[in-house]
């Protein structure tokens, strides 16, 4: 777009118009450029360039005008030569670049060289050129600077300072404009010795706050790794002459991650840049796209090819400048052998002289193993080298290129993540892996998920080398963890049953004899049995020992294997999926299975320990409930010893619940007491509680509440109430629960699992509901996850054994009523599922 040059002439000085013409005009552009900006992103049907072409002119247009007006009144001086001479109005950012969305914010610099105008009459331009612009609602980031004010921000500020390189005349003097960017040009050019290490902080500073915008489900299209923030230090880098930045594919990349950015500013008409949940399908079809996964997918692709872009850019900076060195002279470049016909040179693992790629199949992946071995990256040109002409691989594999694939799985650490990385952006991963396509860049629809489904499952391989010394064939635990999600597919309905066979052939495809292949078959299928079982069923069943033990077909050592893939799966989610409470619960049962599978006999259920039964004896000389409460890992475990009746579980829920604390599991025991005059139940149950940050409850004020529940007293539960009153549903969350009968999973109670949106009062409403039913509730395994608490309850008729179907209807029916959201239907739905 050319420039409005207006430095010889006063644009004013010929017209018919007056000042208050020229303002009205102004105004009335400013107001149009709003909705315009809006009505032409969402009609234009042009390519994205040219609409963005349009737009930057809609702009231009709008403050020309507006410069029009606030210059009109600017005092002539000597020779009859408009003060405007030394005055001009620039842009900067992406109206500078040309790259403005539909409702981007306006990036203005005010530029006057000191001399023409006094502070006071640039102060008085300045509010002129600002208000048309404000009181039409547009967002305007301003400032009034002299080109040595300029030059002194960009050398104390490197936000500023980068910007400023993009500064772009809009009217007015444009040799004023041209020679302050010359100076911050030249100033950047020689300062950028000590500017690189400045970028590379920021650049860490923005990932750690913004994240990743490849593997985020409401990734900042702006300011994440990744997004249109990173262009523009790529583009500074360049302009500081250091090195070059790579185009082609950034290009691209950069051009579809503006494509989306208009597209989501014409939906909301805001200038937003944050790709929320809620936008996205709208945002899918406005930029011709299937769904919000699409959507999700291209983000993905485009932000990681722009964050590869800027790493290999920062290492060509840092290599164009080493550390001064005392000696004059070229610098030599030095050279380390690092086996394999590989060298490392500058920092980058590239590769020797004379070697004969073309002959050599296996070449790529013992570079790939080479450089996670020795922690550096492959050298871009190196990889693209490899990828070219190296031939393909056999199938099946022959030895070697296995374990040169097993060796860089298992060299692990962070350079493994780079090194997959520029594997997978040169297509390497998917020439060996073809099921890799299917989750490469693939969105998780889960907010416990950090990372997209390809991403999570090399976190997973760098978080199980720990383990990899614990097992007896470690080869087959890495091949595990890196193919235990190739079944997030599109369409799967459970990905560990479509995974298995893939993750088989993989592994047939490598080389493997079967019974190896097999055992990779049974971790993927299997490889969420184990926190499943531990976390939602109840560990003194021996149902529950049975079914992780047929999981691992009755071996100790794929026992052994399972147990380190759980862990490194959950915590390459993140610290919400692995906690200290789930690794004891996982390790718990996991000792169970491998008691059972030695053929000694499993421990029975947990006892009443004796303080326990100190309680018991208090309850029985009184009457009155006890409770005990203490620490366990990162939870309050609340011991409740009080005379058995209807609806104590409910009391007990609905007082915790008062007291914000968050249910994690219960177990829920019977004490009977026969002292020759007639029998009693004593109720002993264990509540594993969480409330953040807080302190625990005093164990008096829940005896206290639990008495005043029992003597009728329903006030007790009014903050709880008051919680609930208060409480508004996420938009979209289910209005009715889904409750699933297991049948098989106990061969003494009936188990029920409840799926509902997560809200205070949850388990006192499940327990109020149990209760009108009449049925006993031994044990109950609660998780929640984002948003959704998922309730497994193992019930029983009150003198013990399985609810008779009609039984199980009607409790059914009773825990879907308890656990529909307000105003939601309660129409119930269960199914079995065959175990």
């Amino acid at each position: 777009m050319a420039p409005h040059q207006d430095s010889d002439t006063d644009d004013t000085e010929d017209s018919d118009e007056t000042p208050e013409d020229l303002s009205r005009a102004a105004l009335v552009a400013a107001r149009d450029l709003r909705k315009d900006r809006i009505a032409l992103a969402v009609r234009s049907g042009t390519s994205g360039p040219d609409r963005r072409r349009a737009l930057a002119g809609l702009v231009e247009d709008a403050l020309v005008r507006a410069w029009k007006a606030a210059v009109a009144e600017v005092p002539v001086r000597r020779n009859r030569r408009p003060a405007a001479e030394g005055l001009a109005l620039a842009a900067v950012g992406s109206v500078a670049r040309g790259d403005a969305g539909p409702a981007s914010d306006l990036d203005l610099v005010l530029l006057h060289d000191g001399r023409q105008l006094s502070a006071s009459d640039v102060g008085e331009l300045a509010q002129r050129l600002w208000y048309p612009l404000w009181d039409a609602g547009l967002r305007v980031d301003h400032s009034v600077r002299t080109p040595g004010q300029s030059r002194e921000v960009a050398a104390s500020d490197l936000s500023a300072a980068i910007g400023l390189l993009d500064l772009r005349v809009i009217a007015g003097d444009a040799a004023l404009v041209v020679r302050t960017r010359t100076s911050l040009l030249g100033d950047w050019r020689n300062g950028i010795r000590r500017r690189l290490p400045q970028v590379l902080e920021s650049l860490g500073e923005r990932a750690a706050r913004f994240g990743e915008a490849a593997h985020l489900l409401e990734p900042d299209l702006k300011e994440a790794r990744g997004g249109l923030r990173d262009v523009t230090v790529l583009r500074a880098l360049a302009a500081s002459w250091v090195t070059d930045r790579p185009h082609g594919e950034v290009d691209d990349a950069h051009t579809r991650l503006l494509d989306i950015r208009d597209a989501l500013q014409a939906v909301t008409g805001r200038a937003v840049d944050r790709l929320l949940l809620p936008d996205q399908d709208s945002v899918a079809v406005a930029c011709g796209l299937t769904d919000a996964d699409e959507l999700l997918a291209e983000v993905s692709d485009a932000t990681r090819t722009i964050a590869y872009a800027v790493d290999v850019t920062m290492r060509a900076a840092r290599q164009s400048l080493p550390p001064r060195r005392l000696r004059p002279g070229p610098r030599r470049p030095r050279l380390r052998p690092l086996g394999h016909g590989l060298v490392e040179h500058d920092g980058e693992v590239v590769l020797g002289v004379g070697v004969r790629a073309a002959e050599d199949p296996v070449l790529p992946l013992r570079a790939a193993a080479t450089a996670v071995r020795s922690g550096l990256p492959l050298s871009p040109v190196t990889v693209r080298h490899l990828a070219d002409d190296c031939p393909p691989l056999p199938d099946p594999w022959p030895a070697p290129a296995r374990e040169a694939f097993v060796a860089m799985l298992a060299g692990g650490g962070p350079a493994l993540a780079g090194v997959w990385e520029s594997l997978d952006r040169a297509g390497l991963i998917v020439k060996w892996i073809p099921e890799w396509a299917g989750v490469r860049n693939r969105p998780q629809r889960n907010a416990v998920h950090r990372h997209t489904v390809d991403r999570h499952m090399i976190e997973t391989v760098i978080m199980i080398q720990g383990a990899l010394r614990d097992v007896s064939r470690p080869d087959l635990l890495v091949l595990a963890a890196l193919l235990h999600d190739l079944g997030k597919v599109a369409g799967a309905l459970d990905h560990s049953v479509t995974g298995a066979p893939r993750a088989a052939r993989v592994a047939r495809r490598l080389g493997l004899p079967p019974e190896d292949c097999e055992v990779i078959e049974r971790l993927v299928r299997e490889h969420l049995t184990l926190i499943e079982l531990a976390t939602r069923r109840d560990p003194d069943d021996p149902h529950t020992v049975e079914e992780l033990v047929k999981a691992v077909d009755g071996r100790l050592e794929t026992l052994s294997m399972l147990r380190a893939l759980t862990e490194a799966d959950a915590v390459s989610v993140g610290s919400v999926a692995w906690t200290a409470w789930r690794a004891r619960l996982v390790n718990d049962l996991t000792a169970r299975a491998r008691t059972a599978l030695r053929g000694e006999e499993p421990p029975g259920p947990a006892p009443i320990g004796e303080a326990e039964s100190d309680l018991v004896r208090s309850v029985l000389a009184d009457g009155r409930p006890r409770v005990a409460i203490g620490a366990m890992d990162e939870l309050h475990v609340v011991t409740v010893v009080a005379a058995d009746r209807p609806g104590l579980l409910a009391d007990i829920a609905g007082v915790l619940a008062s007291q914000r604390l968050t249910v994690k599991s219960a177990l829920v025991r019977t004490v009977s007491s026969d002292d020759g005059d007639h029998a009693q139940d004593i109720a002993v149950d264990t509540w594993w509680v969480d409330n953040g940050a807080g302190d625990a409850p005093e164990p008096a004020a829940v005896e206290l509440a639990l008495r005043r529940l029992g003597d009728g007293d329903q006030t007790v539960l009014d903050p709880l109430h008051r919680r609930e009153a208060g409480y508004r549903a996420p938009s979209g969350a289910p209005a009715r629960p889904r409750v699933v009968l297991l049948p098989g999973a106990s061969a003494e109670a009936t188990v029920l699992e409840v799926r509902a949106a997560d809200r205070p009062g949850l388990m006192h409403a499940i327990g109020s509901a149990l209760a009108r039913v009449g049925v006993d509730l031994r044990s109950a395994h609660v998780a929640t996850h984002a948003g959704q608490a998922v309730d497994v309850l193992y019930v029983s008729e009150p003198g013990g054994g399985q609810l008779s179907p009609p039984r199980v209807a009607e409790t059914v029916s009773a825990l879907v009523d308890a656990g529909s959201l307000p105003g939601g239907e309660t129409e119930h739905a269960a199914r079995v599922l065959p175990f």
